[in-house]
Order: structure tokens, then sequence, then C-alpha cells
């Protein structure tokens, strides 16, 4: 398979309009999303969408996994694995363009038969590379390599559609666990197109740019 190689503020542009035009972003800054921590923000998106849009999918995996061979190596993978459960389509999309074996990771032992974490066949020295929809702080991603590990294979590199962005210490506390990060686009990317194309009114832009700039700040002012 011929893969395209566009430059990288290229890919997360495109990325970034590619998820504004199907309404995987949502920005509400009047009545903010509550996430999964309790705490509230003006941003939204939910990556899972894509795999009911396929020019789209089918483009975004061709620069996921561009992305990953520019980054990386043509020849770094022995297996792609992806998250369970949002990482799976996109890890056996990966698998097939790369051409390698694709696997999966259980978020927990499933409780009974071999009470396995990994489903599909890993072995002892292979080298995975572990696929998600996104990341947002880097920590769902370390139960997932540490699980990989445990067969005997090595897990230095995770691949995710979407990345925050906004949150300082991600890279680094994925780096402190010897592993990169590789993306194709981030919210900044997305605030960007979406004042470009005029997705959403200056207003809800604003507060979108206040809450990415600080977080923690924006909550503490929303609460």
């Amino acid at each position: 398979m011929t893969l395209p190689f566009p430059p990288r503020e290229e890919i997360a542009r495109l990325t970034a309009r590619m998820l504004l035009e199907i309404k995987a972003v949502h920005f509400n800054a009047a009545e903010p999303f509550t996430y999964a921590s309790g705490l509230k923000g003006p941003t939204y998106i939910d990556c899972r969408k894509l795999i009911s849009f396929p020019r789209i999918r089918s483009t975004l995996m061709d620069f996921l996994s561009a992305t990953v061979l520019r980054d990386v190596g043509f020849d770094a993978f022995d297996n792609i694995a992806g998250g369970e459960t949002a990482g799976i389509p996109f890890a056996a999309l990966v698998a097939e363009r790369l051409e390698l074996p694709m696997t999966y990771v259980r978020k927990k032992p499933k409780g009974y038969g071999r009470n396995a974490r990994i489903e599909g066949a890993m072995t002892e020295g292979q080298r995975v590379l572990l696929v998600e929809d996104l990341t947002t702080d880097g920590g769902s991603k370390l139960s997932f390599v540490d699980a990989i590990r445990d067969t005997g294979a090595t897990c230095a590199h995770t691949a995710v559609i979407f990345y925050y962005g906004i949150f300082a210490d991600t890279t680094q506390r994925l780096a402190d666990h010897g592993v990169a990060l590789h993306y194709l686009c981030t919210w900044w990317d997305v605030l960007a197109e979406a004042r470009a194309q005029g997705f959403y009114d200056d207003a809800t832009l604003s507060e979108v740019e206040s809450f990415l700039t600080d977080p923690r700040a924006w909550q503490a002012a929303n609460p």
C-alpha cells in the first residue's frame, strides 16, 4: 500500500477539519460538558464516530500509519495492539496498512477461561505499537503498556488520532514509562481550524481558548 506523507502541519489541519465536519468535536461554553473525572469543560470529542465515515476513516488511518513510519521507522514493529474498546477498530486498520498482526488489550482480565488481558497472538520479543483513539493525560495508556510487557513483548510507542495537548506533563509521564507518543492533531489544531472555517461563533471560541490555556483555572471559575 502506498501511503501519503504530507507535512505534519497539513496532517494536523486536515485531521482537525475532518473531526469538525463530522461533528466529532463539540464546543459549548454555555452548557459545559461533564467529564469522567467529574470536572467540567466547554470541549468534547468523540473519535469513535469516525468508524461510520469511510472516506475520513481511511484518510486518517493513512495519516496515522504514515506518521508512525516517519517518526519511528519502516521496520520498527511486529504487532499492532488496540486498547479496549475504542482503539480496536483503529488498530485493525493500521495493522492492515502496515501488513502486521493485530491484537487487542483488555482493560482488565475477563475473569474466566484464560483470564487473559491480551487477545490474539502476541509473543515474547515482539515490538508492539499500541493504538488508541485519543489520549488526555496518558494515564490509561500505562496499564495497556504494562499488560503488553507482561507477555515478554516490548512496547515503546503509542499512536493516537487525537491528543488533548493541554496538560503539560502528559508526554513526560509517558516518557518516564518508556513510551513515546505519536498523534495527528490536538485541541489547538481544532481551535485554529474552527476559527478559520467559521464553525463556531467568536464568543464560544474565546471561551474554548481560555479553557485550553488554563483548564484548572477555567474549571475553578465555572464549577
